[in-house]
């Protein structure tokens, strides 16, 4: 009876058929986008709205490493823009032939086409050096900071709100322009507006970059190798 009991309490919890399908949907149709930004102004309240998704994200002992930087001057952007140039051109040196085309006609950033730029942060030392659950994996923290970056991304997906994660920087350089401090650890520089499409696959598969890996290569059972539940 207790047994039961609880099944049945589990069931309560469970979200609605509605529910499930918008969170799923968010999930699979999430995109990471870089060249199809509008010029319509995201609202502040919409961007706080965002922003407390993402500080709701879990992380290892409450600590909440995060930070926000919302960036929507011209003259801030146009100085990451030119950080980014820079390490574009020595990241793209090191492919060759085909490849280096290929990577040449990619469209990697939106910083200048997003209305608002967003650089999330983590701060290791926040709380104090004993946080706890991090005392044999220091880099929790930064963990944690991109459980915060993939709410922010999948309610602004919800909202109709286009994402791109920019990851071609020199950190240092990043953060001389931004002003953080140098304990301070810049994970993700986010463009961030309304878009006039969502593409129906991801843009590098589209572009012939990589392909989503099949998802029975990635499961193990029991072990690393171990591919299926009865492998002995």
């Amino acid at each position: 009876m207790r047994e039961f009991s609880a099944l049945q309490g589990s069931v309560l919890h469970e979200f609605s058929r509605a529910e499930k399908r918008g969170l799923y949907k968010a999930i699979y149709k999430r995109r990471d986008v870089r060249g199809h930004f509008l010029s319509k102004a995201v609202a502040k309240e919409l961007i706080e709205k965002l922003l407390d998704a993402a500080h709701h994200a879990g992380s290892v002992g409450f600590m909440q490493p995060w930070s926000f930087i919302v960036i929507r001057s011209d003259e801030v952007k146009r100085r990451v823009k030119h950080v980014f140039d820079r390490a574009n051109q020595a990241a793209a040196q090191v492919h060759q032939g085909e490849r280096r085309e290929l990577y040449s006609r990619l469209k990697l950033e939106g910083i200048l086409e997003a209305p608002v730029n967003l650089c999330v942060t983590c701060d290791p030392t926040r709380h104090g050096p004993h946080v706890l659950g991090r005392h044999t994996i220091r880099e929790t923290d930064v963990y944690s900071t991109c459980c915060a970056i993939q709410n922010f991304w999948l309610a602004a997906r919800a909202e109709g709100i286009g994402v791109g994660w920019v990851s071609i920087f020199d950190p240092a350089e990043l953060r001389e322009v931004l002003h953080i401090p140098e304990h301070v650890i810049p994970v993700a520089y986010l463009c961030v507006g309304y878009v006039r499409e969502f593409l129906p696959r991801p843009e590098l598969e589209s572009a012939g970059w990589l392909s989503r890996l099949p998802l029975e290569e990635l499961i193990f059972h029991e072990q690393w190798g171990r591919r299926h539940a009865d492998q002995t």
